[in-house]
């Protein structure tokens, strides 16, 4: 948890044509780590790393996602791309005056971290992924109907309107950790209250909607080009969503690539283990462990 004497600030930045809240602590002449949070989250999954990472000395930066609580929400299904969605990452960096920045992704923000490391590489220092899978592994694994099982809800969400009325019993059946204190009950009320802001359930939705109807994970034929960049995945084996073999043979697509399982982690990783997380990131990200 964040304690009470780190100072937040909260701020709103304009990047790639839309407005990012972005919460920001620790110092600021230090090394940047931007933390990208996943769906049905917002700035405040990443509460349980925030402080451990700016008293390490870290300068975390934490946006809401584009159509996020606080956030810009853009309509339509095309604004949710994730051609679009890595460049407000990249524009964010360079807004806030850096011309690259650590990049660590869980989820959708995983998904963005790997498309951003992939189409952008010049930007990121390094690059760390919890529980998303890289778009060549998600690929292979599509085929799979295990997989498709555990990604029903995907073709839920391209229904009209129904998704929207059932998200918040959606959100509150996903977000279950492993641990008891994963999500405590004033941070699921926030997390209600962010799923309630006008036009965020729509927004959060397009985004898989985006994903099956104009292409992105898991679509296409193409090769996948090599990422060249120090690498971390954190994988979360009890997993409900990803099958754990997504965490299998990503040395094809980033050579070096370190592979840390947790076999005690559900998807929501960073909350089921926060202090292996933390340990984890602090050491990769400080360049003290490769």
């Amino acid at each position: 948890m964040t304690t009470p004497e780190l100072d937040l600030r909260h701020r709103h930045v304009v990047t790639n044509g839309v407005r990012l809240h972005v919460v920001e602590a620790g110092p600021e002449g230090g090394p940047p780590v931007v933390l990208l949070h996943g769906f049905p989250e917002f700035w405040e999954s990443w509460t349980r790393q925030i402080g451990p990472l700016a008293r390490a000395g870290f300068r975390v930066i934490v946006p809401d996602l584009r159509g996020y609580n606080l956030s810009e929400k853009p309509p339509g299904v095309r604004a949710y791309r994730v051609s679009l969605l890595q460049e407000d990452v990249a524009g964010l960096i360079r807004a806030l005056g850096y011309e690259r920045a650590r990049v660590v992704g869980h989820d959708w923000g995983g998904i963005i971290a790997w498309a951003l490391a992939l189409r952008q590489p010049e930007v990121v220092e390094r690059l760390v992924i919890l529980n998303a899978p890289h778009p060549a592994a998600y690929r292979r694994v599509l085929k799979k109907p295990a997989q498709w099982a555990r990604s029903w809800y995907v073709l839920f969400f391209q229904l009209p309107w129904l998704p929207e009325r059932v998200l918040p019993r959606f959100g509150r059946w996903a977000l279950r950790g492993t641990n008891p204190a994963a999500y405590l009950p004033e941070e699921r009320r926030r997390y209600e209250e962010a799923w309630a802001r006008p036009g965020a359930a729509t927004a959060m939705i397009n985004y898989y909607r985006a994903m099956v109807r104009l292409g992105g994970l898991g679509r296409g034929g193409g090769s996948v080009p090599s990422i060249h960049l120090p690498t971390l995945v954190l994988w979360g084996e009890k997993d409900v969503a990803l099958l754990p073999e997504l965490a299998d043979g990503l040395e094809e697509w980033v050579p070096g690539v370190r592979v840390v399982r947790l076999p005690r982690a559900s998807h929501w990783v960073m909350r089921d283990e926060p202090l292996r997380v933390n340990n984890h990131l602090i050491g990769f990200l400080s360049g003290s462990v490769s």
